[in-house]
């Protein structure tokens, strides 16, 4: 048998193992070049939607799902960030995690955030294991049921949060054979606080639920706001086939009303009309936010008043290699949306980003267009032509293409990922893109995003060469990391 001493120095002597197996950890993550340098990330470990995200007491405040045991979905909690600038972010402690025999036993999914005097509230989804009669997630298993639940916060830095110990809406609406029942986002308007849940019914299509309370805690359903229609196809995911809408975000905006919802891996715009006497909402236009790896958008108001998107850039490679990096998804860079008058939907990257770049990149005349290197994979590219005048715009390495873009000027319209994006008249043909590590952001004209992963070997990251066609006007910039070893903690501006 041990004695005193030799468990009490076992028990120090793991204690070291542990602080050096961190430190091992820190210094691969922090030397990982496909990890991003401008991106707002957790430290180590998976994360995916953003949750929650508020100014309060003069700070961006971002929620998000988290997994804090490993870099693949599980766990699920929210963790929590804070910036003065929506750019140069610190870490604070995870915010909610799920609590034994509780609501929120299995997880705690995605929700909102809304300020009510000095408090903070969160309404957000509880899991728990129970029975296939009360289970909501209908992915075979049918274990899983979704209550909406309430947690808030009278901390100014919102770093302690009371949870309510029952849901707020323990089951969804009687009699309908729902698909899902998750992700709620709440507004007050007038008298009233409005509730949106996402859902579908099977073989029907997606819906957003709504609901609504004069206390936060009594929520009576009114009815669909909107729905949509399944695309015929049988799933073992519902999201997968168009029977679910997820994360549903709905807000006014420029004179019309606006809902965001997820599903079919991809994520839909919706802009009309509100009858706020019937609370029932008319769509007049849509369209996607992005082409590719973005999704379970949230949004918020910033200090000048503006919406502001946030999505989860998911990774694009296999759950081994997540585990093996240690490390999974970022955070979108913040993205202003504002509505034409006719209803279409405007998307830009905040403006204040540019307040990141450390210096210009040259541009040199290749052949009868022109190129920018980025080193290192990092950096901003603006690429702008004339209307009508039809040109070509590509990101690659010396492995080959990473992202391609064309502008034909007969039709007025870009082509990317194979897809038709028409302009408005008025329109100017122009690009936006940021490159960090294994990311690239592009806005296209103002009209969608497009958001790709790209993956490679050796501890350097690659060279990007941005090219434009004859006809295209680029400009770029090297961009400067928020942090200095990639972690994003702690940062600076805070």
């Amino acid at each position: 048998m041990a004695t005193r001493r030799e468990f009490v120095g076992a028990l120090a002597a793991m204690g070291v193992m542990s602080a050096v197996g961190r430190a091992e950890t820190e210094s691969r993550l922090a030397g990982d070049p496909m990890r991003p340098q401008f991106h707002l990330l957790p430290a180590k470990n998976w994360m995916n939607d953003p949750n929650g995200p508020i100014y309060f007491n003069g700070h961006y405040h971002m929620f998000f799902q988290y997994n804090p045991l490993a870099a693949v979905w599980g766990d699920m909690s929210w963790n929590h960030a804070v910036s003065r600038d929506m750019l140069h972010w610190s870490h604070l402690p995870v915010a909610l995690t799920p609590t034994v025999g509780s609501p929120d036993a299995f997880g705690v999914f995605s929700g909102s955030a809304i300020q009510v005097g000095k408090r903070v509230y969160a309404v957000y989804t509880g899991t728990r294991e129970s029975t296939p009669e009360l289970a909501t997630i209908r992915d075979g298993e049918n274990k899983i049921q979704e209550s909406q639940c309430l947690a808030w916060s009278d901390d100014p830095l919102l770093v302690k949060w009371t949870k309510d110990a029952q849901p707020i809406v323990p089951l969804p609406p009687e009699g309908m054979k729902i698909t899902g029942f998750r992700d709620p986002s709440a507004w007050k308007q007038g008298e009233w606080y409005y509730m949106t849940v996402g859902s579908g019914v099977a073989r029907v299509g997606g819906c957003v639920l709504l609901y609504r309370s004069k206390d936060l805690k009594a929520w009576e359903y009114l009815h669909e706001l909107t729905s949509g229609a399944w695309n015929g196809k049988v799933t073992a995911n519902p999201c997968d086939d168009g029977e679910m809408w997820e994360c549903p975000e709905f807000f006014a905006l420029d004179g019309g009303h606006v809902l965001i919802y997820s599903t079919l891996g991809k994520v839909f715009w919706q802009s009309g009309v509100l009858d706020e006497a019937t609370m029932k909402f008319a769509a007049k236009k849509t369209g996607l936010l992005d082409l590719d790896s973005f999704y379970a958008p949230k949004t918020q108001l910033d200090g000048k008043g503006r919406r502001i998107l946030w999505g989860w850039i998911q990774e694009r490679r296999p759950e081994a290699a997540m585990r093996e990096a240690g490390w999974s998804g970022m955070m979108s860079l913040p993205r202003v949306l504002r509505l034409d008058a006719d209803g279409t939907l405007r998307i830009e990257t905040l403006p204040e980003t540019a307040g990141l770049r450390a210096g210009r990149v040259s541009t040199e005349k290749v052949g009868a267009g022109t190129e920018s290197v980025l080193k290192r994979a990092n950096g901003e590219v603006v690429c702008s032509g004339n209307k009508g005048n039809s040109f070509g715009f590509t990101l690659s390495t010396d492995a080959g293409e990473l992202l391609g873009v064309q502008y034909v000027g007969e039709r007025h319209v870009f082509v990317a990922d194979g897809k038709e994006i028409a302009l408005e008249a008025g329109d100017v043909p122009r690009l936006h893109a940021f490159v960090d590590g294994s990311v690239i952001e592009l806005i296209v004209s103002e009209r969608i995003g497009y958001t790709k992963r790209f993956y490679y070997a050796g501890a350097i990251a690659p060279d990007v060469t941005a090219s434009g066609e004859p006809g295209a006007t680029l400009e770029a910039w090297t961009v400067a990391p928020i942090s200095a070893n990639r972690l994003t903690t702690p940062a600076v501006g805070v």
